[in-house]
């Protein structure tokens, strides 16, 4: 009888340690980082090993870290900073070399470039600056003026040779804007994953990558916004909600970065071929791939390409999958969306 009854007991306090260890894993596991970079807002959500929550050591990853990464991408990639990496070359500076960061998403880019005809381009910066989408603000602009800047964009216009940008022209301009953000998750999530970290989701300025699950195998429900003009806020008015595991993710549209000029609206995806900003159907493109450095770049490729070109592209390629929002008939959203983007939207 005593056997049995110090049997249940100790069943009990077994039961009782696992329902503690669970409770404390559920309030603890998680560790949630935020704050500002790029001009917007980055969110960081990882779930720490059960070992490192159990021995209450130090936190992982700390948020002082997180900030001085951030800051070292930005002083090789921003051109906001005129002392970054790529204001330097901008500015012609002989005496400047590049960084890992800077090679990494210049090779990117030329892929991209290349492998979209010309569609994603950053040496549309002086046509960006031109449209006002630059940090110098708008400038007049006419077709005079596209003209005249249109002989200094082209990716076969630049290369780099070691750590080193060669210009064919001085008046070249580069800008990464529309790629440094999906890479700049990138570079977060490899150090996230350095510190042995299998499960997390890290989110700067609404591209990012959703790794692992957020708890017994659950995935990471993730938002897509809805097209709308006045929809500024991000997780406001969804179109659609993702379950996503091992993805990264960039959305690009033209419903939030836009002016108007002469009762016409104008988006900020500059069209490298024709030197003004695209025009078509396309109001949304989010792109599904592993990293997000190319996601980001596809995205914007497939708002200056056009619906049915980005649908050929995205078809062909078993490493993409893609969902446009695009306008139909008296101003209604249609969608088009690959089999493998379908599989994650909930229902």
């Amino acid at each position: 009888m005593m056997k049995r009854t110090l049997f249940f007991l100790s069943i009990l306090v077994l039961f009782i340690a696992a329902a503690f260890l669970h409770f404390r894993y559920r309030q603890a596991a998680f560790i949630v980082i935020d704050g500002f970079t790029q001009g917007t807002t980055y969110h960081i959500i990882v779930k720490q090993p059960l070992r490192k929550m159990l021995t209450g050591s130090t936190p992982l990853i700390r948020k002082d870290e997180v900030d001085s990464l951030l800051h070292r991408f930005d002083l090789s990639l921003s051109i906001y900073d005129p002392e970054s990496i790529i204001s330097r070359i901008n500015k012609n500076d002989t005496t400047v070399r590049t960084d890992h960061f800077f090679n990494t998403c210049f090779k990117a880019s030329r892929r991209i470039y290349e492998e979209t005809n010309g569609a994603f381009d950053i040496t549309v910066g002086p046509l960006v600056d031109a449209w006002g989408f630059g940090p110098e603000g708008p400038e007049p602009v006419d077709s005079t003026k596209i003209d005249s800047l249109l002989q200094f964009v082209g990716m076969d216009k630049v290369t780099l040779k070691g750590n080193r940008v060669i210009k064919k022209d001085p008046r070249i301009l580069l800008d990464v804007n529309a790629i440094a953000q999906g890479y700049s998750v990138d570079v977060m999530a490899d150090y996230i994953e350095s510190k042995g970290i299998r499960d997390y989701l890290v989110e700067i300025g609404g591209e990012l990558k959703a790794h692992g699950s957020k708890g017994w195998g659950s995935p990471w429900k993730i938002g897509v916004d809805k097209p709308l003009e006045n929809n500024n806020i991000p997780g406001q008015d969804l179109q659609i909600i993702l379950r996503l595991k091992d993805h990264a993710l960039a959305t690009s549209g033209n419903y939030r970065k836009f002016f108007e000029k002469n009762g016409v609206k104008y988006g900020h995806e500059i069209d490298p071929h024709t030197g003004y900003p695209a025009r078509n159907r396309l109001l949304s493109v989010t792109v599904l791939t592993d990293k997000c450095i190319m996601a980001d770049g596809y995205a914007t490729a497939f708002m200056v390409m056009g619906l049915e070109k980005s649908k050929q592209f995205v078809e062909k390629r078993k490493d993409l999958d893609a969902y446009f929002i695009y306008s139909g008939e008296n101003g209604s959203f249609k969608t088009w969306s690959t089999k493998g983007f379908d599989k994650l939207i909930e229902h």
